[in-house]
């Protein structure tokens, strides 16, 4: 059971990262323009038609795209993700470079979301109807904030306004991380917790808590040694998507704060026409995505017995 359990993930996660290479190759080929262009510096290059068609016989781009999108899965098989055509260097540099960058974004605000989510919950649950009503309130309203909005309003208050933290996060070291990841962990929270309130809620009434109360335990032991490992249920199911989320939502934080990372690159990329470098970061998310979602598969049977194996 366990076995083909793992030969399903395993074959899933290889169909995911093919579809995202395959979808990426041929959504970015379908924008108008000329790689040649992009290749070369632009449009308004003084390449001369000789250098242009020495680009085009070096990148292979009078080959059929069927060809192409062959031997770029090759290419893939073998670790290559091909040479930025903006910057003139491996791939594997420039998301290198960046990548831990972003990791740590992302993890930070999930962190941070996951803590919020948890004490309003917890909140919720114990404070009754008054406290569930705001706590509500504050779900709905945090989770539909754009993050271009709230960034642009943290670095008005903390910037701007009581100056306690800087705008932007190129090189200020730890205080440079601190409004990309209330931006990014916010909306996040938001919805976390409208999912954890509803099951904390649901496991304060549950016979299991019934059952700690009639031997004695405290609302504050009920809910913490019983109720709220059922109520991050759902919450670590939903992980797996949160990381994926926030790292999209890293496209908008990492170019509002100025801060070098993958979802800043990817947009430069995507403005420059920089293939390789749209469809190397785009199988390195999506692979990130897939590590993250094996992974809360695993913290899931740990903290719920019921989905160990027999």
């Amino acid at each position: 059971m366990v076995v083909r359990s793992s030969a399903k993930r395993a074959a899933g996660a290889v169909f995911v990262l093919w579809a995202v290479a395959s979808l990426s190759f041929f959504s970015i080929r379908a924008i108008p323009g000329d790689p040649v262009d992009a290749i070369l510096g632009g449009a308004d290059s003084n390449a001369t038609a000789q250098t242009r068609q020495l680009t085009v016989e070096q990148y292979q781009l009078d080959r059929p795209l069927a060809i192409q999108y062959l031997n770029y899965l090759g290419r893939l098989l073998h670790g290559d993700l091909g040479q930025s055509y903006q910057l003139k260097i491996p791939v594997w540099e420039v998301i290198s470079s960046h990548l831990v960058s972003t990791l740590t974004l992302a993890a930070a605000a999930l962190s941070l979301a996951w803590v919020f989510a948890l004490v309003v919950a917890i909140w919720s649950a114990r404070g009754g109807r008054v406290a569930a009503a705001i706590s509500s309130s504050l779900e709905i309203v945090s989770s539909a904030v754009p993050h271009f909005w709230l960034g642009t309003l943290l670095i008005v208050l903390f910037s701007v306004q009581l100056r306690w933290l800087p705008a932007t996060s190129g090189s200020t070291g730890p205080t440079g991380l601190v409004l990309p990841v209330l931006t990014l962990a916010i909306p996040l929270a938001g919805f976390l917790g409208q999912v954890m309130r509803e099951s904390m809620s649901d496991a304060m009434q549950s016979p299991f808590s019934l059952s700690a109360r009639a031997r004695g335990e405290s609302e504050v032991g009920v809910s913490m040694r019983h109720a709220i490992r059922h109520a991050a249920l759902p919450g670590i199911g939903l992980s797996g998507w949160a990381f994926g989320s926030l790292i999209s939502g890293a496209v908008v934080v990492e170019t509002i704060y100025s801060r070098p990372g993958l979802g800043r690159s990817l947009l430069q990329a995507v403005l420059a026409r920089d293939v390789p470098v749209v469809l190397g970061i785009t199988l390195v998310v999506a692979l990130a995505y897939i590590v993250v979602t094996l992974l809360t598969d695993v913290v899931d049977r740990v903290v719920d017995p019921r989905l160990r194996a027999p």
